[in-house]
């Protein structure tokens, strides 16, 4: 989604890296609902990569898109939601996956957007559940993950921990 299209504010200290050239690079997005809890869907049994797991909204920068278009494009795609506004970079991460292709950087946010918060427009392909996570939740988000791969789990502890004040 072009930047022309939809204007998304960026908090000021929000740091929106380039991609050098070859580097793979994915996004993802925390949001939070009114009442404080963390937005989360469950990837297929079928997907290749993370199977049966659950995940923030996020996913792949296409070639020559912006970190800030993919994330705008992959909230609307994966749920029907539009991004308002880019509050927090919790942090990139770089990571090999289960799929064979090869290294990627990952940048989370912390992301408000607008939209109905109670009926998400899922990829009901690619998704089998979502649900609202809040402190005495977290355990489920470690459910298909070997241990020490608790990415999804780490960054939702964190955006309930670090809540800003107001969604």
């Amino acid at each position: 989604m072009p930047d022309d299209q939809h204007r998304v504010a960026v908090d000021d200290d929000v740091e929106i890296p380039v991609p050098a050239d070859g580097e793979v690079w994915a996004v993802g997005a925390v949001i939070l609902n009114q009442d404080g809890k963390a937005f989360a869907q469950k990837r297929s049994p079928h997907r290749r990569l993370f199977p049966d797991c659950w995940d923030i909204v996020g996913g792949h920068v296409e070639p020559g898109e912006s970190l800030l278009d993919a994330l705008a494009r992959e909230v609307e795609e994966e749920t029907g939601w539009r991004l308002r506004r880019v509050r927090r970079l919790f942090g990139i991460t770089t990571w090999i996956g289960d799929d064979g292709d090869g290294t990627r950087h990952e940048a989370d946010y912390l992301v408000e957007v607008d939209g109905d918060l109670h009926h998400p427009a899922l990829e009901w392909s690619k998704h089998t559940a979502y649900d609202w996570f809040g402190p005495d939740d977290l355990p489920r988000l470690k459910e298909n993950r070997a241990p020490g791969e608790y990415l999804i789990h780490d960054l939702i502890a964190k955006a309930l921990q670090d809540r800003p004040d107001g969604p």
